[in-house]
């Protein structure tokens, strides 16, 4: 199903923070290849190790110089600072590839789960989350995941690496200097990340929140700035965007003074590091324990070794911002739950005496006549004693009783307010009912495989989002292999030939972030386009005729109603939730509510002559319209 939700916000929970696993479970999500890791763990260490070399060598070439030897003994050491030199920027280079291949790849790896997990889940996850905050998790925080392999992971791994492999050369040079050296970064490595991973996890915590609060109302407030200026909340709205803006600042105040401890005992462990080479050092010359050349070595190396262990402390932050993000990222992946099996066969269920008043001998069951006779084929959706409504709110509706199945058109119509498109998310598994039941095949939607509904029932919102890209792309979000002449014919059956004519690269032109550059009438249109191209037999369709004028609105609902059917031969079943009746005409059935109920159902001509509301409306629609 293909279907936008705007749930209420609900009321920041105080932060908690993550579950002890949290991270190591989103990294094997990223299905990292370890012979990629260790393959970016030795070019990393070779490169950063060219660069002690490279500081040792030259230590050794410049004190040696002094004394004057001949040219021959320093080429050898000049050929190693040029290859040394030249080695650290190219296995860095190489390394940065790699590890960057990783992370990319597992943050598509991620994305890929997380959407195979929605789509065949319970949609029922996505009720508690603001598009923005839906945005955000999806997008920043799965980044944020995949950052901790190439900011956290490798670092440490490249650090720990290269850091055992220095100090135990200098201790072959002199052990009390490497074992100064192994000390110091130890301290710089471990204290310093411990201190800023401390004050980190308290910003990071906090301000993920804060995070997806700034995007859930910024996104909210760009898509409804009109409304919310019109109903007098843009203001909160603003006030509230302020607020989570604050609370990131201060967020990030907290943390800061463990992240300047830490920075700062890094830079005293280098200092340290060499102060013991000299103070042990120089009395070692003295005894001829060491040559003058050889104390230049061992107080200079330790400037590059550190060069490892100061990414660290940015590691440690980045572990615990990757930490926080995973939490998020798993909520989602963990409330979608896993996909059910189905447990039981396509069946064709009994009819049921439909609730209202019924000016149609016909029942919700009846589909090309009495199915006890004839079975419809493919897939049938069937709601019995439905009530419908948001999750602890009053009901919108109650006591619905319909029968979709493929050939069969009916249509919803009602004043607003009414409930028509919670009835509409509802059938479409989106909501969970408040009472009654919605089968489909006889398997309540609730047990249903995601996969299987999602190629039965596509639900087009009133607010299903356009992405930004090209035409042919987004006909595609619903069959990934619509060709070029099948989405044509799409559009020109919706009434797009003419706006496709004037497009100036035709199916390749892009279409703006949700359709900002088309008109809001366009926008529905190229929606029920893809819904043609989709290859459900069900099609549920919210207010198709928005933002059109009546001659249009008639003939995109005529074409609606006409549907082709699917590539596999399956007639369409189409419902309709329609604020225009004159095109109902058409339809095989019209259930028409007021007063949170069916308050009537039947024929568009029955409906006419026999409700007092719905003629009513009518006729204030044909007045509109002379």
């Amino acid at each position: 199903m293909s279907a936008s939700l705007r749930s209420p916000a609900p009321a920041a929970a105080a932060p908690a923070p993550p579950p002890r696993g949290t991270l190591r479970r989103a990294v094997r999500l990223l299905d990292v290849d370890p012979r990629r890791a260790a393959l970016a763990v030795l070019l990393g260490t070779l490169a950063l190790g060219s660069a002690v070399a490279l500081a040792a060598v030259a230590a050794w070439l410049i004190a040696r110089a002094s004394q004057m030897p001949p040219v021959l003994e320093l080429s050898v050491a000049t050929v190693a600072v040029r290859t040394f030199g030249i080695g650290r920027g190219l296995m860095r280079y190489l390394e940065r590839l790699v590890s960057h291949d990783i992370a990319l790849r597992g943050m598509a790896d991620l994305r890929v789960t997380l959407y195979e997990r929605l789509a065949a889940g319970s949609p029922q996850a996505l009720l508690s989350v603001r598009r923005g905050d839906l945005l955000a998790r999806v997008g920043a925080d799965v980044d944020a995941v995949g950052d901790v392999v190439v900011r956290g992971l490798l670092p440490a791994a490249v650090a720990v690496t290269l850091g055992t492999g220095t100090s135990i050369a200098m201790a072959l040079f002199w052990p009390p200097a490497g074992l100064a050296l192994a000390v110091c970064l130890l301290a710089a490595g471990v204290l310093a990340p411990w201190l800023a991973a401390r004050g980190a996890r308290t910003a990071e915590e906090r301000g993920v929140q804060a995070r997806a609060r700034m995007s859930a109302t910024a996104l909210g407030v760009l898509d409804d700035a009109g409304p919310l200026a019109v109903s007098g909340r843009l203001r909160g709205e603003l006030d509230a965007l302020h607020a989570a803006d604050t609370d990131l600042a201060r967020a990030t105040d907290a943390g800061a003074r463990p992240t300047a401890l830490a920075a700062a005992i890094g830079q005293l462990a280098v200092g340290v590091a060499v102060v013991a080479a000299l103070v042990t050092g120089v009395p070692a010359v003295a005894a001829r324990l060491l040559t003058p050349v050889e104390l230049a070595v061992i107080v200079l190396t330790p400037l590059a070794a550190f060069e490892a262990t100061s990414l660290l402390p940015a590691a440690a932050v980045q572990v615990q911002r990757s930490r926080a993000a995973a939490a998020r990222v798993l909520a989602l992946v963990d409330s979608a739950g896993p996909a059910q099996p189905r447990t039981a066969v396509r069946s064709t269920p009994s009819g049921s005496t439909p609730s209202g008043s019924t000016l149609s001998s016909s029942t919700p069951s009846t589909v090309a006549g009495d199915t006890t006779t004839a079975r419809p084929r493919g897939p049938v959706l069937v709601a019995t004693g439905l009530a419908c409504g948001w999750p602890g709110r009053v009901p919108a509706v109650t006591d619905v009783d319909l029968t979709l199945a493929p050939g069969r058109r009916l249509a919803v119509a009602g004043p607003s307010g009414e409930g028509k498109t919670t009835l509409l998310l509802t059938l479409a598994g989106l909501l969970p009912p408040v009472a009654g039941t919605v089968t489909l095949d006889g398997v309540a939607l609730g047990s249903a495989d995601g996969g299987h509904m999602a190629g039965d029932v596509v639900m087009t919102g009133e607010d299903a989002h356009v992405f930004g890209t090209s035409v042919l792309e987004n006909l595609r979000v619903a069959r990934g292999d619509v060709t070029p002449a099948e989405a044509t014919d799409a559009l020109r059956r919706v009434g797009l030939g003419p706006w496709l004519d004037d497009l100036p690269e035709g199916l390749d032109t892009v279409v703006g972030s949700d359709a900002r550059t088309v008109s809001g009438g366009e926008r529905r249109r190229l929606l029920l386009a893809r819904a043609l191209v989709s290859d459900a037999p069900l099609l549920l369709v919210d207010e198709p005729a928005e933002h059109l004028d009546p001659r249009t609105a008639d003939a995109v609902l005529d074409e609606l109603w006409h549907a082709p059917a699917t590539r596999h031969g399956t007639a369409r079943g189409v419902l309709v939730v329609s604020h225009r009746l004159a095109p109902l005409a058409a339809a095989d059935e019209v259930l028409w509510l007021a007063g949170g109920r069916v308050a009537a159902r039947g024929t568009h001509e029955d409906l006419t002559a026999d409700v007092p509301g719905y003629g009513e409306a009518v006729q204030a629609e044909e007045q509109e319209t002379s």
